[in-house]
């Protein structure tokens, strides 16, 4: 015999233990509160962009194809050097910088953007002034190092980074949201597996539906007899 679907029933399951769901959905929205409120550390980001520029052929002010194709590949290299001892280790020195060379390198990002020969430096911090700080003080430095290393195109900062007035993590009221969501779907995953475990006959409909016999009769419940 077939097993047909009936969404009642879904909805029944959901309606016996819909307290599971809540208390999921509940405990997941605290737990995101307490870590957005209590514990938050607000993070600053700070960003710089730079352009790798290349010297014309011939004294014209037109570059090739070829040229722009080198810079866009400079601009891949200078993002991996960037992030190199050479460049950051100075950055700490000449800012007097309380963190490793490892807490630095993880702090700061560096994006080419597509088919161009600009880079986007990105430096994250929980104090806005040394994030700022940090991603003027790099094309400072790397400019120095790159001449230095690979001897080649000189890199030009298009826009100097600014301070950040607000941190890239504030959003508590959206991250207690998703919480939320993410726990009612657990509690939905919850419910459903302990009805699928449940191989308790408990009703006439669940020898139909488990046993596939037929109802012959049904005995009452004595406590409804009057």
């Amino acid at each position: 015999m077939e097993e047909t679907i009936d969404l009642r029933e879904y909805f029944a399951i959901i309606k016996k233990r819909f307290w599971i769901i809540a208390l999921i959905a509940i405990v997941a929205t605290t737990v995101s509160g307490i870590i957005s409120y209590v514990r938050y550390v607000p993070v600053y980001q700070a960003q710089t962009t730079l352009i790798v520029s290349a010297e014309p052929i011939n004294g014209t002010t037109v570059l090739t194809g070829d040229q722009m194709s080198v810079t866009q590949k400079l601009a891949v290299l200078y993002g991996e050097v960037i992030k190199s001892r050479a460049v950051l280790e100075p950055v700490i020195k000449d800012l007097n910088l309380d963190m490793t060379y490892n807490q630095l390198a993880a702090s700061v990002s560096v994006t080419p953007v597509n088919e161009t020969q600009i880079m986007n430096l990105m430096v994250q911090d929980t104090n806005p002034e040394r994030a700022r700080d940090i991603a003027n003080k790099i094309p400072e430095v790397f400019g120095k190092e790159a001449k230095r290393i690979t001897n080649a195109n000189k890199v030009e900062v298009i826009d100097k980074a600014i301070l950040s007035k607000a941190p890239i993590n504030s959003n508590k009221t959206m991250n207690m949201v998703i919480a939320a969501v993410l726990g009612a779907m657990i509690g939905l995953f919850v419910i459903f597996l302990i009805e699928y475990l449940d191989n308790k006959i408990k009703t006439p409909q669940d020898i139909q539906k488990h046993l596939e016999l037929p109802i012959l009769g049904v005995i009452p419940d004595e406590g409804l007899i009057k």
